[in-house]
């Protein structure tokens, strides 16, 4: 049955997919935050988890433990991927909305014995007081709704992902804009002051600007592994592109990185962009 609680930060439903077992959406204020699937945890519905899912697959051999940063819980949807796919990885989440994290624990339970720590807090707050240099992989996937918040959108906050990353570590984010892309060219700029190697995920139809919606931003300092990145989104049932080099710079163009002064949220989604049902 579906299960209605109020949270910290509006009110969040779990839905079960009729078509499979034990699978669940989870909504706040009706928009769609996370799919999970606890019988098949590399299950991904979402498209642009399945592109996080393909940074998180590239960052370092197969198998391979990493310690991973999540930032945003929903339904700790990629800890439970990165448990499945890389067991033994040492996993943080952090997300400000408290009563989150216990409704989705307590309805869908975390695997038994992986180390995946929750953090009741702030994600940029959390990430500035971690050790430095103490993560291979941090993932920012915060919504306010469904708008990244403003102070996760500047050179402040790309400081902060920089500082808690290790030398050879990649930085993933679930963004969300659309034509002109005055956001979306503005967080590129704003990372590529911080680090050498940058990457745009997303379907050609958004880049086009023919809609509004999801890409993912990849930085890092070391450079990424491309042709598997190529492969894999081009594998999905919704293909996308992976953007970089020259081509990122023109897209870019004459955007200006962020500061905490100037700094707003990802613009509002049009009417029926992230709806359900």
């Amino acid at each position: 049955m579906p299960v209605t609680r109020v949270v910290d930060h509006g009110t969040a439903k779990l839905l079960p997919d009729v078509d499979r077992a034990r699978a669940w959406m989870l909504t706040v204020d009706d928009a769609p935050q996370s799919y999970v699937d606890l019988d098949e945890p590399t299950y991904l519905e979402f498209e642009y988890a399945r592109r996080l899912a393909h940074v998180l697959d590239t960052v370092a051999p197969a198998g391979r433990p990493l310690d991973a940063v999540h930032l945003g819980g929903g339904a700790l949807t990629l800890p439970r991927y990165v448990a499945a796919t890389r067991p033994g990885s040492r996993q943080d989440v952090v997300d400000a909305d408290r009563a989150l994290l216990r409704l989705v624990v307590e309805e869908l339970p975390l695997p038994a014995g992986e180390p995946i720590r929750l953090h009741g807090a702030d994600a940029r707050a959390w990430l500035e007081a971690a050790p430095a240099g103490s993560a291979d992989v941090v993932v920012g996937d915060v919504f306010g709704g469904s708008r990244v918040p403003a102070h996760l959108t500047s050179d402040a906050y790309a400081g902060a992902v920089e500082r808690a990353l290790r030398a050879d570590g990649v930085y993933a984010a679930n963004l969300a804009d659309g034509a002109p892309f005055a956001f979306l060219r503005s967080q590129v700029a704003t990372f590529a002051e911080r680090f050498a190697e940058l990457a745009l995920i997303a379907e050609p139809a958004l880049l086009r600007g023919r809609r509004f919606g999801n890409a993912v931003l990849v930085a890092a300092h070391r450079p990424l592994d491309v042709d598997a990145l190529v492969r894999r989104t081009r594998a999905d049932v919704f293909p996308a592109r992976v953007v970089l080099g020259e081509a990122l710079r023109r897209f870019v163009g004459d955007a200006r990185p962020v500061r905490d002064a100037d700094a707003v949220p990802s613009p509002e989604p049009p009417d029926g962009a992230f709806s359900i049902g």
